[in-house]
């Protein structure tokens, strides 16, 4: 037999292996998601008394994660829809919907009659049509305390001219799913990959669904080539001309039992339209540049100028009897003409950059001529200098320049290192993973997420923005109150709330008195901050303070430079908001 026949009987073999375990997870699942449809019935019930539209301007929305944030096709708004949030005992689930107005900087939430089911991680497109659509599919609802899931395959339109949700019923769709991704291609939602799972068993998908906006009907599509292996939270893009990208995202397998394996994808494939709309063909790319470093839970979102990007996300550890997460807050563009990776580094404003060479053109004019005529000629200087190629490869170039040329480049490095001084000055979102993006007007917005501190999650709800033509600096456009942070150990549970408290979004209650006199005793214990004291004194005086607690948050196994940085993190934030 050939190679080809065997690359054919192999993947026959795997598609029925894929089959068989489907099959396994659809029955061992249809248990657990009957009890779970009464209380998503009983939701549903509820959301069916509102009869009107009702819009309030509100507060900024509550700490949540694997929400979907849109930007409105033609006003300058971002749409946020649903997500999760954990407090250490109950897990909450939201359909809210909320409008940020980016022009005044404000919230507003919608009460629609008869939304989606509360879920997260879900996925939205945003269509022009008849003044903008917001298509939602699938994602999952979990039971408060954690261990059940319902995977959703309902497809739901919310019409933004009229403020009406309406659910769409066609067959042949794809099945119940979470992680997946979606995108708009000319006038097809593609749908590709995610994961079904139960309290024992889980499945990851690779298959692709069209659904068409005009005929309101789902086709499933058979593309030629080798395909991406099944993973759920990929990068997903569409091409101008019609072409899909995906790149990354995670999967784990059974070695064997009551063990997995998590494996983090690293490869870009496209997947591309022939002349004839019907015939798809996978095709695995190479990419120049500089790739992001592996990661899962990164978050998405289309930049100007044909490029696609990705921000945050976190890289697992797995030790002995722990995982440890490395979270991220970079940004990487890929650009889809040019089938090349490269960060995302900030500039700094220019106006700072003019302040500083006037200050140094004005110090020369003060001083420089005395110090000149003292200067003895230099002769000629040899310069080594290593450059990174885009492949990786280290090249040393060796030059040779004027003593005047010699003094000119020195003052331009200092410029640079002056430069990055100021930019590690600057604001930026902290490291994490799981958050909502949006892009309007060339803007990113990055709202929410989560990051690990131990055994603790921290779920956020601050916004920032950054220029992705000018890559200057971010803003904050709201910041998170630590002390809102909920978060409560399991010897703390409290039985009185019931199932539907625990999962019903947007109104959990306020901290304890008893967590609040923890609060107020834990920062007594603080080293106070002195007037008129800058961070960085601060940090050097407290420094041993937060390490060892850190450390005591963290565990004695907890690796130094994990515990020194999450230090620093705590020391940062007492010191903001004492000061």
């Amino acid at each position: 037999m050939g190679k080809k026949g065997k690359r054919e009987k192999k993947g026959k073999g795997a598609e029925k292996t894929a089959a068989k375990m489907e099959k396994k997870v659809s029955r061992r699942a249809k248990k657990e998601e009957e009890d779970l449809e009464a209380l998503i019935a009983e939701f549903q019930s509820l959301d069916a008394k509102k009869t009107q539209v009702i819009e309030s301007s509100c507060p900024p929305p509550s700490p949540r994660l694997n929400g979907s944030l849109s930007a409105h096709p033609e006003k300058d708004e971002l749409i946020l829809f649903g997500g999760e949030y954990f407090n250490g005992q109950k897990t909450y689930l939201y359909n809210e919907l909320y409008v940020y107005n980016i022009r005044k900087n404000s919230w507003s939430k919608v009460e629609i009659p008869n939304p989606p089911p509360r879920r997260c991680a879900h996925q939205a497109a945003v269509v022009p049509t008849a003044g903008g659509q917001l298509w939602i599919f699938g994602g999952e609802f979990a039971s408060p305390n954690g261990e059940q899931f319902y995977h959703y395959k309902d497809l739901w339109v919310l019409h933004l001219a009229t403020k009406t949700w309406e659910q769409i019923k066609a067959s042949g769709g794809p099945s119940g799913r979470s992680g997946h991704r979606m995108v708009a291609c000319k006038r097809q939602l593609i749908i590709f990959g995610g994961f079904h799972e139960s309290a024992r068993d889980y499945i990851y998908y690779n298959d692709v669904y069209a659904f068409n906006l005009d005929s309101f009907t789902w086709s499933k599509l058979a593309p030629s080539g080798i395909g991406p292996a099944p993973r759920s939270g990929c990068q997903m893009a569409a091409t101008p001309e019609g072409s899909i990208i995906i790149y990354g995202g995670y999967s784990k397998q059974r070695i064997k039992k009551d063990v997995d394996k998590g494996t983090l994808h690293t490869d870009l494939k496209a997947e591309g339209a022939g002349k004839e709309e019907e015939k798809w063909a996978w095709s695995r790319l190479n990419p120049s540049g500089v790739k992001p470093t592996p990661r899962s839970g990164f978050s998405v979102a289309m930049g100007p100028n044909n490029r696609s990007l990705l921000f945050g996300g976190v890289h697992d550890e797995e030790e002995e009897e722990s995982i440890e997460g490395d979270f991220f807050n970079d940004i990487y563009f890929y650009d889809m003409g040019k089938n090349r990776w490269f960060p995302g580094q900030l500039k700094g404003p220019k106006s700072e950059k003019r302040k500083r060479r006037r200050g140094r053109q004005a110090e020369a004019e003060g001083t420089g001529g005395e110090e000149v005529e003292k200067r003895p000629p230099q002769g000629p200087v040899e310069v080594v200098k290593e450059v990174v190629a885009d492949d990786g490869t280290v090249m040393t170039i060796k030059q040779v320049i004027s003593g005047h040329a010699e003094e000119k480049e020195r003052s331009e490095s200092e410029e640079e290192e002056e430069e990055d001084g100021a930019l590690g000055q600057q604001v930026e979102p902290c490291p994490r993973s799981n958050a909502m993006l949006a892009v309007k007007h060339g803007v990113l917005y990055v709202f929410g997420g989560m990051f690990e501190v131990g055994d603790r999650q921290f779920t956020l709800s601050d916004l920032y923005s950054i220029d992705l033509h000018k890559m200057e600096e971010w803003k904050v456009l709201l910041e998170m109150d630590p002390k809102t942070q909920e978060w409560l150990e399991e010897s703390e549970s409290d039985e009185e709330e019931d199932d539907v408290e625990g999962a019903e979004g947007g109104e959990e209650e306020e901290e304890s008195s008893e967590e609040e006199s923890e609060d107020e005793e834990g920062e007594e214990q603080h080293p106070s901050v002195q007037p008129d004291e800058k961070h960085t004194d601060y940090l050097s005086r407290t420094e041993q303070y937060w390490v060892k607690l850190a450390r005591s948050h963290m565990g004695p196994d907890a690796k130094e430079k994990k515990v020194v940085k999450v230090a620093h993190a705590m020391a940062k934030t007492f010191y903001e908001d004492s000061v």
